[in-house]
């Protein structure tokens, strides 16, 4: 028999245990058999690991991973169309959604009614591959595929299915042209950097704002044109929040010009609440918007944008270590101490 091996977590302050199972023998309809070829530690993951952000334990985390197809259920399409076969390199939607409900009919499938999440799912004995940390997963249907180049390093290509695909999200919820626009990216971490990039090609004047002089310097080699360790009150048209902390959340708010657009992406743990100037915001015309999870073409849109950029800008140099499963704590370890937006996770 084939075995399959995933890491359970049992809740904050455990060591993570690792599991050995048989792989399943056959699929459900729209159901796809992946081998885990690379991982990488999201910064939900590491608030999860130490009790910062709610989560159920047991599970099986990790949402962030590039793979290779080995089984697939019939007639199954990538999202720009591709046939989803065996050997097929490909990333997946931290997200199954259902396509039918009201949420998903609204244009909203990545808050379905009936939402799966990877990485972030009770722990079922009987069905456990539904997590990054594993050997394998087996996609749900509802779950957006993208193909992945074979020139996209996986390094590149894992974070794709969360950082990147989030920042895509993002700069499409801020309206219009990005072009002769000044932009204020607040965070300079993984989606920061990423956001950079990403509004930088757009042709924005991006101006990254971290407390951390190392963060901002790495910004620069991301297409900043400026840096920051606080943003001017009232000089942005856009600001997009990525680090989730209350006093960055207000900055934001606080550095729009008249008709500045807010998008809130960073706060996905627990935080200080964030006053707002009520008066500001109508005489200045604002727009305050969140955005948590993404759509479909977001995912497309993310790999396209690493394919077409991996070689002007460092991606590479983002995610460091190479762990084994059995090693996630110690990657957890590292995660946490800052040696690199990301740790690398090699299950097999």
């Amino acid at each position: 028999m084939t075995t399959a091996r995933y890491a359970r977590w049992d809740g904050a302050g455990r060591p993570f245990a690792v599991v050995e199972i048989g792989v399943p023998d056959s699929l459900r309809p729209g159901e796809v058999l992946v081998r885990v070829d690379l991982a990488t530690l999201c910064g939900s993951d590491l608030h999860t690991v130490h009790g910062r952000r709610a989560s159920p334990a047991p599970s099986v985390l990790g949402h962030e991973q590039v793979g290779t197809v080995l089984r697939t259920a019939p007639g199954l399409r990538c999202a720009d169309g591709t046939l989803v076969t065996p050997g097929l390199r490909v990333v997946w939607s931290v997200t199954a959604s259902c396509g039918r409900c009201d949420r998903c009919v609204r244009d909203m499938p990545q808050k379905c009614a009936g939402l799966r999440k990877y990485g972030h799912e009770p722990l079922d004995p009987g069905a456990p591959l539904v997590g990054g940390f594993a050997t394998h997963c087996v996609l749900l249907p509802g779950t957006t595929i993208v193909a992945v180049p074979d020139g996209l390093p996986d390094v590149v290509a894992s974070p794709a299915s969360c950082a990147t695909a989030t920042v895509a999200a993002a700069l499409a919820a801020a309206p219009g042209d990005l072009s002769g626009r000044r932009v204020l990216v607040a965070g300079a971490g993984m989606l920061g950097v990423t956001a950079v990039a990403m509004a930088a090609e757009r042709g924005a004047h991006v101006v990254a704002v971290d407390p951390h002089p190392a963060r901002r310097a790495r910004a620069a080699r991301f297409g900043a044109a400026e840096t920051a360790a606080a943003p001017a009150p009232g000089a942005f048209d856009v600001a997009v929040e990525l680090s989730g902390a209350s006093a960055s959340v207000a900055a934001c708010l606080s550095a729009l010009d008249i008709g500045g657009v807010a998008v809130l992406a960073g706060s996905v743990s627990p935080g200080e609440p964030v006053p707002i100037d009520p008066e500001r915001v109508v005489r200045g015309l604002h727009t305050v918007t969140g955005v948590h999870n993404y759509r479909p073409a977001d995912l497309q849109t993310a790999v396209d944008f690493l394919a077409a950029h991996q070689d002007r800008y460092p991606f590479h140099e983002l995610v460091a270590g190479r762990h084994a499963l059995s090693e996630l704590d110690s990657a957890f370890a590292a995660a946490a101490a800052g040696t690199a937006p990301r740790q690398a996770v090699l299950p097999g």
